[in-house]
Parts: structure tokens; C-alpha cells; sequence
């Protein structure tokens, strides 16, 4: 009887000291650690046109007529059994093909890619001199998004309205990182000129302020790798575990019966 009771201390303390291992360091959590004075981040950020963004241009002047033949017509409203309008006019938007140009009326193709909005409004004053004096030009990216996947409590996509978005700020759009998150090696992957590009970041540093990734841009995917413990545990059958576990209580309910 005497070894079965130690049989059971033994088992109590391998199951204390795997909980005790498998705790979380506080440096494995807590973000931006080290203080952010001395940290920088780039304030004049911009985002930059890329192939397939889907944008809006509007050309405004002084001579209403005179800028409308260079602006896209805009959607009809659909209209409801009862006779009204539904929804919120909007422009026709351009889609930047594969080689980075638009379909610019009258000009014709213009190249935008690579550009950032402000590049890109000095671009097309430069072809519409020759048309409007001084005009006013506003450009929108529509399709401003990023995916967050993992180990985060609502992944998804998500759209940005702002086109000004932060790495930080995309993980709070998803419900931020599960406790079992890997905060030290957060993925982000990103499209440059046609290629997949993977950078990781450390969130528990004040370094992550100054990457390349902090500011997000269009079509970024985020991933959080979940832990050791986390992977581990997907891959237990609960019901093999309560098995073992009935086997080892008859094994034990047995031993006892026979030593006695």
C-alpha cells in the first residue's frame, strides 16, 4: 500500500511540474517592453499604389465643365418597388492593371504604380496642365485591407477605411493575441513588386516601432503562431485522455486489491 500511495505522489508531482513548465513568462507577454521614449516611428507615412488596388479619382477646378470630362460617371442609385433610392452615389473606380497603369480618360494610360497618393496626384496635374489650371485632385484607395489569421480571438479581413493603418491597431481589430499567442514572432507577409516577403517582429520590444511592418499596408497578412503548449494540447484526443486515465485508475484499483 505503501508504494502505491508513492506511485501516487510521483504522478502528482510530474502533473506540478508540467503545469510549472508550461507557465507563460511575463517577458513572453507584455508588449513594448523597455519604454517608448526613445522610440520613432515615421510620421510622414504613406501608402503606396500597387498593381490591382482599386482607386477613386476625383478632378476638381473652378470651371465645373471644363473638369467634368476627365472624372468617371457616377453609379445610379438603385430604386426600390416603393420608388426610392437606395444606397449612396459613388464614382466608377480604376483598377491598376498588372504592368501599374490606369485608363485615364482623355490622356489615356498613366502609370501609377509605385507612387504614393501625393506622387501620384503631382503625376496627373503634370498630364492635366495642358487642360485645367491648377486643379484639385483627390485620390482614394477602396480596396484598403488586411488579413489577420491564427492565434487571435476574431481573425478575419478587414477593411480600412483611413488607408493608414498600424501593426498594433490590426491586432486589436482582431480582439488582440490569445494568451497562448507567440508575441516574439509575429509573421507579416507582404506583396513587393509581385513578390511574397515575410518579415517577423518581436511585439515585446520597442524595435517593432521602428520596422518596415509597423505601418501596414494594402493586402498585408498578419499571423500569430501559437505556442508549444497550444499545439501540443490540439493534438491530445480528449477522449484517448480520459481513457489513460481510466486505464491507469484500474490499473491502480487493482494493484491495491491484489497486494492486500
Amino acid at each position: 500500500m505503501l508504494k502505491i500511495i508513492t506511485f501516487a505522489k510521483c504522478i502528482l508531482i510530474l502533473i506540478m511540474l508540467g503545469n510549472l513548465l508550461s507557465c507563460t513568462h511575463k517577458q513572453k507577454i507584455i508588449y513594448f517592453q523597455g519604454g517608448l521614449s526613445t522610440s520613432e516611428t515615421n510620421k510622414n507615412y504613406s501608402p503606396v499604389l500597387k498593381s490591382d488596388d482599386m482607386i477613386s479619382i476625383s478632378v476638381l477646378g473652378f470651371d465645373e465643365q471644363a473638369s467634368k470630362p476627365f472624372n468617371l460617371p457616377v453609379l445610379n442609385l438603385a430604386q426600390s418597388n416603393s420608388g426610392y433610392t437606395q444606397g449612396i452615389p459613388s464614382p466608377l473606380s480604376y483598377l491598376i492593371d498588372a504592368e501599374g497603369n490606369i485608363e485615364f480618360p482623355v490622356i489615356g494610360k498613366i502609370k501609377l504604380a509605385g507612387l504614393t497618393q501625393s506622387a501620384a496626384i503631382d503625376v496627373l496635374k503634370q498630364q492635366l496642365k495642358p487642360y485645367l489650371n491648377n486643379p484639385t485632385i483627390i485620390i482614394r484607395i477602396l480596396n484598403f485591407k488586411i488579413t489577420v489569421l491564427g492565434d487571435v480571438r476574431n481573425p478575419g479581413t478587414f477593411t480600412i477605411p483611413n488607408e493608414r493603418i498600424t501593426l498594433p491597431e490590426a491586432l486589436g481589430l482582431a480582439g488582440d493575441l490569445e494568451i497562448t499567442g507567440m508575441r516574439k514572432n509575429i509573421l507579416v507577409i507582404r506583396d513587393i513588386n509581385g513578390k511574397k516577403t515575410e518579415t517577423r517582429v518581436d511585439l515585446t520590444t520597442k524595435e517593432l516601432f521602428s520596422t518596415s511592418v509597423y505601418y501596414l499596408q494594402q493586402n498585408d497578412v498578419i499571423y500569430v503562431e501559437p505556442n508549444r503548449a497550444k499545439v501540443n494540447s490540439s493534438l491530445v484526443n480528449p477522449s484517448n485522455v480520459s481513457m489513460i486515465i481510466s486505464i491507469v485508475s484500474v490499473f491502480i484499483t487493482m494493484t491495491v486489491l491484489f497486494r492486500q
